[in-house]
Protein backbone atom coordinates (compact mmCIF):
# COMPACT_ATOMS: atom_id res chain seq x y z
CA UNK A 1 0.00 0.00 0.00
CA UNK A 2 2.08 3.06 -1.14
CA UNK A 3 1.37 6.36 0.83
CA UNK A 4 2.06 9.10 -1.86
CA UNK A 5 2.98 12.95 -0.21
CA UNK A 6 1.99 15.61 -2.60
CA UNK A 7 3.69 18.95 -2.45
CA UNK A 8 1.24 21.99 -4.12
CA UNK A 9 -0.05 25.04 -3.55
CA UNK A 10 -1.95 24.31 -6.69
CA UNK A 11 -5.19 22.50 -6.64
CA UNK A 12 -5.35 21.76 -10.43
CA UNK A 13 -1.74 20.59 -9.81
CA UNK A 14 -2.99 18.36 -7.07
CA UNK A 15 -6.23 16.99 -8.79
CA UNK A 16 -4.52 15.95 -11.88
CA UNK A 17 -1.44 14.58 -9.93
CA UNK A 18 -4.26 12.81 -7.45
CA UNK A 19 -6.52 11.64 -10.70
CA UNK A 20 -3.39 9.55 -12.01
CA UNK A 21 -2.00 7.84 -8.93
CA UNK A 22 -5.57 6.96 -7.33
CA UNK A 23 -5.62 3.87 -6.58
CA UNK A 24 -7.13 0.74 -4.80
CA UNK A 25 -4.90 0.70 -1.75
CA UNK A 26 -2.99 3.51 -2.38
CA UNK A 27 -2.97 6.95 0.20
CA UNK A 28 -2.73 10.44 -1.08
CA UNK A 29 -1.65 13.34 1.03
CA UNK A 30 -1.57 16.85 0.46
CA UNK A 31 0.56 19.52 1.51
CA UNK A 32 0.36 23.21 0.28
CA UNK A 33 3.72 24.46 1.48
CA UNK A 34 7.23 23.26 1.21
CA UNK A 35 7.78 23.68 4.38
CA UNK A 36 5.10 21.40 5.39
CA UNK A 37 7.10 18.30 3.65
CA UNK A 38 9.83 17.30 6.41
CA UNK A 39 7.26 17.88 9.02
CA UNK A 40 4.28 15.59 7.36
CA UNK A 41 7.52 13.06 6.32
CA UNK A 42 8.84 13.04 9.54
CA UNK A 43 5.24 12.59 11.37
CA UNK A 44 4.40 9.96 8.73
CA UNK A 45 6.68 8.22 6.64
CA UNK A 46 5.43 8.36 2.77
CA UNK A 47 6.76 6.07 0.02
CA UNK A 48 7.24 8.83 -2.43
CA UNK A 49 7.39 12.64 -2.45
CA UNK A 50 5.89 14.07 -5.37
CA UNK A 51 6.63 18.05 -5.75
CA UNK A 52 5.57 20.61 -7.58
CA UNK A 53 8.48 22.72 -8.73
CA UNK A 54 6.62 26.00 -8.36
CA UNK A 55 5.45 26.19 -4.90
CA UNK A 56 4.93 29.59 -3.30
CA UNK A 57 6.64 28.83 -0.15
CA UNK A 58 9.86 26.93 -0.42
CA UNK A 59 9.08 25.43 -4.11
CA UNK A 60 10.35 21.49 -5.33
CA UNK A 61 14.06 22.06 -5.60
CA UNK A 62 14.46 23.25 -1.62
CA UNK A 63 11.95 20.32 -0.54
CA UNK A 64 14.55 18.06 -2.39
CA UNK A 65 17.31 19.60 -0.90
CA UNK A 66 15.76 19.71 2.49
CA UNK A 67 14.90 15.94 2.38
CA UNK A 68 18.14 14.57 1.39
CA UNK A 69 19.81 16.89 4.02
CA UNK A 70 18.00 15.36 6.81
CA UNK A 71 18.42 11.61 5.52
CA UNK A 72 22.09 11.93 4.93
CA UNK A 73 22.20 13.26 8.85
CA UNK A 74 20.13 10.06 9.90
CA UNK A 75 17.40 11.95 10.92
CA UNK A 76 14.87 11.34 8.50
CA UNK A 77 13.98 7.69 6.91
CA UNK A 78 15.06 7.95 3.01
CA UNK A 79 12.17 8.67 0.35
CA UNK A 80 12.36 9.27 -3.36
CA UNK A 81 11.10 12.63 -4.82
CA UNK A 82 9.69 13.24 -8.32
CA UNK A 83 9.77 16.70 -9.59
CA UNK A 84 7.04 18.17 -11.83
CA UNK A 85 8.96 20.42 -13.48
CA UNK A 86 7.61 23.54 -15.96
CA UNK A 87 9.74 23.53 -18.79
CA UNK A 88 13.32 21.37 -20.26
CA UNK A 89 15.49 24.30 -18.91
CA UNK A 90 14.52 23.22 -15.03
CA UNK A 91 16.23 19.65 -15.49
CA UNK A 92 19.38 21.44 -14.46
CA UNK A 93 17.82 22.10 -11.25
CA UNK A 94 16.05 19.41 -10.68
CA UNK A 95 20.05 17.39 -11.32
CA UNK A 96 21.70 19.35 -8.96
CA UNK A 97 19.29 19.27 -6.69
CA UNK A 98 19.54 14.93 -6.57
CA UNK A 99 15.91 13.88 -7.13
CA UNK A 100 15.19 10.39 -7.88
CA UNK A 101 13.33 11.79 -11.04
CA UNK A 102 11.50 14.06 -13.12
CA UNK A 103 8.45 14.64 -15.44
CA UNK A 104 8.12 17.73 -17.53
CA UNK A 105 4.95 19.74 -18.24
CA UNK A 106 2.06 19.02 -19.25
CA UNK A 107 1.40 16.16 -17.56
CA UNK A 108 0.86 12.75 -19.07
CA UNK A 109 -1.10 10.38 -17.09
CA UNK A 110 1.07 7.20 -18.67
CA UNK A 111 4.32 8.98 -18.17
CA UNK A 112 3.66 10.16 -14.35
CA UNK A 113 1.90 7.08 -13.48
CA UNK A 114 4.71 5.15 -14.89
CA UNK A 115 7.26 7.62 -12.93
CA UNK A 116 5.79 6.64 -9.61
CA UNK A 117 5.83 3.41 -9.96
CA UNK A 118 9.13 3.27 -11.25
CA UNK A 119 10.38 5.05 -7.78
CA UNK A 120 8.28 3.12 -5.75
CA UNK A 121 10.13 -0.17 -7.19
CA UNK A 122 13.45 1.78 -6.62
CA UNK A 123 14.52 2.88 -9.64
CA UNK A 124 14.99 6.63 -11.07
CA UNK A 125 12.63 8.59 -13.93
CA UNK A 126 13.96 11.25 -15.55
CA UNK A 127 11.83 12.38 -18.26
CA UNK A 128 13.15 12.26 -21.69
CA UNK A 129 10.15 13.47 -23.80
CA UNK A 130 11.18 17.10 -24.38
CA UNK A 131 14.85 16.47 -25.67
CA UNK A 132 15.46 18.11 -28.66
CA UNK A 133 16.12 15.86 -32.02
CA UNK A 134 20.15 15.11 -32.44
CA UNK A 135 21.15 17.24 -35.06
CA UNK A 136 23.93 15.43 -37.57
CA UNK A 137 26.84 17.74 -37.99
CA UNK A 138 29.27 17.61 -40.95
CA UNK A 139 32.94 17.10 -39.99
CA UNK A 140 35.28 19.84 -41.17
Amino acid sequence: MPDILIATDATSVYRDVASVLEAPGTTLRWVRSGYDVRPEHDRRPADLVVSDLQIGSMGGVAVALDLHLEIDAGRLLAVPVLLLLDRRADVFLARRAGVDGWVLRPLDPIRLRRAASTLLSGGTWYDDTALPDPVAVPAS
